[in-house]
C-alpha cells in the first residue's frame, strides 16, 4: 500500500513530534504543522488530504483560528483528537460538529484511529471524483439545457458579426453576462468593452456622459472629459436597460448610429468612433414603439442582430448545476458547517418558478450560505418553504412584493444599509432600488 499523508496541527505551537500519537500508523505517513505560522505551507505543498487537530486546550479565539483554517482547505477532512474532558466542553462540541469530520478520544485507540483515518480518506476521495465536476456550458455561462443551446448556437453567430446586437429577457436572466461572452468571442475581445447603464445616469448627465465634453463647456468643465462612447473606440459599447433612456435623450444615440461619431459638449468637430453597439432591455421594445415612449427608429437601428436570453422556469434542468455552481463561487462567505444542498432543498429549486431568474436563485442561496443552521441547505433556509392556504389564495403582486422585500432586506443587512452597495450587490441601478424601496415601504 502506498502511503498516504496525514497532516498533524496542534494546539502546542512549538511541538515538533506528534509525541500521543504512535511512531508509525500502517499505510500513512506524518507532516507535522510546528507552528501555526507553516501550516497553510505545508497543505500547499503536501497537498493532504486527511488532517488531524491535537486539541490538548482551548479558547474562542483558538477555536476561530481552527474554524478559519478549515474554511480555507475544504478538500481535507479535519480529525480532533482531545481528551474526554475537552470532548465534553460545549464549544469544542459544537466547533466539532459543525467543521469536523469526525473526533477521536485520547489516549489512542489504534485500531478504531485506523478505521476514522480510512473512511476521512474515502470521503475525501469521492468528493475528489464527484463533487467538483466541470459546470455545464459554454460562453462562461451554466447551463445544458435546451433554451441555453439554442442560445449558445446565437451567440456563436452573432459573436462572429460586427453587427449591432439587442438582447432581450427579463431582469435577472444575465443579460450583462451575454454581451460579455459576445464581446469575448468577436473579433474585438482585444479592445476595450464599456458598460453603460442606461437607467442609472440622470437625465441632464446623460450627454455628458456618453459623448464627453470639452474643458469650458460648461461650469465646473475645468478639463476635457472622454465619454462612455468614445473610450470604447475600437471595442464594444454595452447600453444596458436601453429601454429606460428618456425618450428626448434618444435622439442622440441614433444620431451616432446613423453617423458613427460623435460631438463632445462644448466641441463642434465630429469625431469619428469605431465601436460595436450591444443593447439590452428587459422592456418589451416593440410595445414600447406603439407606445410611443421608444423611438421607432432607434429600435430598427439596434435590432439587427436579436437575442433572447431565456427565463429561468424554463430551464430548470439548470437549476443543479447553477446551484451547485453559486455555492462554489460564494464558499468564502458561508457558515463552515454548511456543506451543500440537500435533496430537498434542490427539490423545492426545481419546483419554484423563480419570478427573479438566476439573480434571486444567487440571493436566496447566498443568504441560506450564511444563515442556514443545518450541515445541508433545506427549502427552508431558501425561504421556499410550501404555501399555507393564505399565501396560495394571495395575489400574485402580492407573493412577488414580498419576495423582492426580503431579498431587499437581506442585501441592505449585508451591505450594511449602503444603498449604492447595495444596488451593485443586486444588479439593480441606484433609481431602480430607490423606487424599489418606496414601492415596498423599504426605511433606509
Amino acid at each position: 500500500m502506498n502511503s498516504r499523508a496525514l497532516l498533524l496541527y496542534g494546539s502546542e505551537p512549538d511541538r515538533s513530534n506528534p509525541a500521543f500519537l504512535p511512531s508509525a500508523i500502517p499505510g500513512w505517513y506524518w507532516i507535522v504543522a510546528a507552528h501555526p505560522g507553516t501550516v497553510q505551507q505545508l497543505i500547499d505543498e503536501e497537498k493532504p488530504h486527511v488532517g488531524l487537530i491535537h486539541l490538548s486546550h482551548f479558547s474562542d479565539q483558538y477555536l476561530d483560528e481552527l474554524e478559519a483554517l478549515i474554511h480555507r482547505n475544504p478538500q481535507i477532512e479535519w480529525i480532533v483528537a482531545a481528551d474526554p474532558e475537552l470532548l465534553a466542553s460545549t464549544a469544542v462540541g459544537h466547533f466539532i460538529s459543525c467543521s469536523c469530520y469526525d473526533y477521536h478520544t485520547l489516549p489512542v485507540d489504534l485500531p478504531r484511529l485506523e478505521v476514522t483515518l480510512g473512511h476521512a480518506w474515502g470521503r475525501a476521495q469521492m468528493r475528489l471524483r464527484h463533487g467538483s465536476q466541470p459546470h455545464p456550458g459554454q460562453f462562461g455561462m451554466i447551463g445544458a439545457s435546451e433554451p441555453m443551446q439554442r442560445l449558445y448556437r446565437s451567440l456563436h453567430k452573432v459573436s462572429a458579426s460586427d453587427a449591432p446586437v439587442l438582447i432581450q429577457g427579463e431582469s435577472g436572466t444575465g443579460k450583462e453576462l451575454v454581451a460579455r461572452a459576445i464581446h469575448r468571442h468577436s473579433p474585438r475581445a482585444e479592445q476595450p468593452y464599456i458598460a453603460v447603464n442606461c437607467g442609472a445616469i440622470p437625465v441632464n448627465l446623460i450627454q455628458s456622459e456618453l459623448f464627453g465634453y470639452e474643458k469650458g463647456a460648461f461650469t465646473g468643465a475645468n478639463q476635457r472629459k472622454i465619454g462612455l462612447i468614445e473610450s470604447a473606440h475600437e471595442g464594444t459599447v454595452f447600453l444596458d436597460e436601453i429601454g429606460d433612456l428618456p425618450f428626448e435623450s434618444q435622439v442622440m444615440l441614433l444620431r451616432f448610429l446613423q453617423e458613427h461619431s460623435i460631438e463632445r459638449v462644448g466641441g463642434h468637430t465630429p469625431i469619428k468612433v469605431d465601436v460595436r453597439v450591444i443593447a439590452a432591455t428587459h422592456v418589451d421594445l416593440e410595445l414600447a414603439v406603439e407606445a410611443r415612449s421608444f423611438r421607432e427608429d432607434l429600435f430598427y437601428r439596434l435590432n439587427v442582430l436579436r437575442i433572447t436570453v431565456p427565463p429561468l422556469r424554463e430551464r430548470l434542468d439548470d437549476i443543479d448545476p447553477l446551484a451547485d455552481w453559486c455555492f462554489e463561487v460564494f464558499s468564502s462567505e458561508k457558515n463552515s458547517h454548511v456543506q451543500g444542498f440537500s435533496q430537498r432543498g434542490k427539490q423545492a429549486m426545481s419546483r419554484y418558478t423563480w419570478p427573479g431568474n438566476v439573480r434571486e436563485l444567487i440571493n436566496r442561496i447566498r443568504r441560506a450560505m450564511v444563515m442556514s443552521e443545518n450541515r445541508l441547505i433545506t427549502p427552508e433556509d431558501l425561504l421556499l418553504t410550501p404555501p399555507d392556504t393564505n399565501v396560495a389564495e394571495a395575489s400574485l403582486e402580492h407573493a412577488r412584493d414580498k419576495i423582492e422585500r426580503d431579498l431587499i432586506e437581506h442585501a441592505l443587512q449585508l451591505n450594511k444599509q449602503n444603498v449604492t452597495e447595495t444596488a451593485r450587490h443586486l444588479g439593480l441601478s441606484r433609481s431602480t432600488l430607490y423606487r424599489l424601496m418606496n414601492k415596498l415601504e423599504l426605511k433606509q
